[in-house]
């Protein structure tokens, strides 16, 4: 049977006087719902610059995880997601349009996360990252939706020089500025140990791969391991609202895949 443990944490900072990001979760409440839903982590980064950013994120959020809830049961999650994602786009979409914004603009970026059985799909917009960490070693699973990362792709820049880039924060997909939005979602392997890191930028804009890594690889609660993961980011600058979603994996149920459907090996 699948088993996880979340834990979440955000700080403003040590510039903004509100929080623009927003983290939710759904967990399952029985081992039926877990084998029929999964579990799910999502974190949201309003756009810094916007009005009402903090209303964009918040909005992904609940839209997400309520609807993830009411999902049909054994939904594919590789479909699944980034459906969920696109209905988030129109909600935060329909908030600007609605008669009380007015001509106020809102956007949001989004990472979102759900397991089940031995498997983590990952859905985004935006540059708010999901990490794998695995045996001591962080990978980034997620590829922004920058304008420095898409320069960077067709070799204009090197990954050293978008750190002092002006650029580094112009994105070319968010949600709720467009009626519709292309999220990228990948699919992934689990194994007992690994543990995936949900980011707003300002944290990974702060940290090192090698020192993400690092905090998330001890033998800690996940919720202590995501205030040590924010606390540092934070120490080291601190200029931006700064979150983290930590999901350990602590045991999977390994199943085959027939058609799209999954099935149990046998054991052995």
């Amino acid at each position: 049977m699948l088993d996880v443990q979340f834990g979440q944490a955000s700080d403003f900072g040590k510039v903004r006087t509100n929080n623009e990001d927003a983290v939710g979760s759904f967990i399952p409440a029985s081992r039926q719902q877990t084998r029929s839903h999964g579990f799910l982590g999502v974190v949201a980064d309003g756009v810094g610059g916007l009005d009402l950013g903090e209303v964009a994120s918040a909005t992904a959020i609940s839209v997400i995880t309520d609807e993830f809830a009411r999902a049909q049961s054994g939904s594919m999650l590789i479909g699944l997601l980034p459906r969920l994602l696109q209905r988030a786009n129109s909600a935060v979409h329909d908030c600007t349009l609605s008669q009380g914004n007015g001509s106020r603009k809102m956007a949001t970026t989004v990472v979102a996360c759900a397991l089940r059985y031995d498997q983590a799909v990952i859905s985004h917009v935006g540059d708010s990252r999901c990490y794998l960490i695995r045996n001591g070693h962080a990978r980034q699973v997620t590829q922004d939706h920058t304008v420095v990362n898409e320069q960077r792709k067709m070799g204009l820049i090197t990954a050293d020089e978008i750190a002092t880039s002006d650029a580094r924060h112009v994105l070319i997909r968010s949600l709720g500025p467009e009626m519709f939005v292309a999220p990228d979602t990948c699919a992934l392997t689990i194994q007992p140990g690994d543990v995936l890191v949900l980011s707003t930028d300002g944290l990974h804009d702060e940290m090192k791969e090698d020192e993400i890594a690092a905090i998330a690889s001890q033998k800690k609660d996940a919720a202590q391991i995501a205030r040590e993961l924010v606390s540092r980011a934070v120490e080291i600058d601190g200029g931006d609202n700064t979150t983290a979603q930590v999901i350990r994996v602590r045991t999977v149920e390994q199943v085959g895949m027939y058609r799209g459907r999954p099935y149990r090996l046998p054991v052995v």
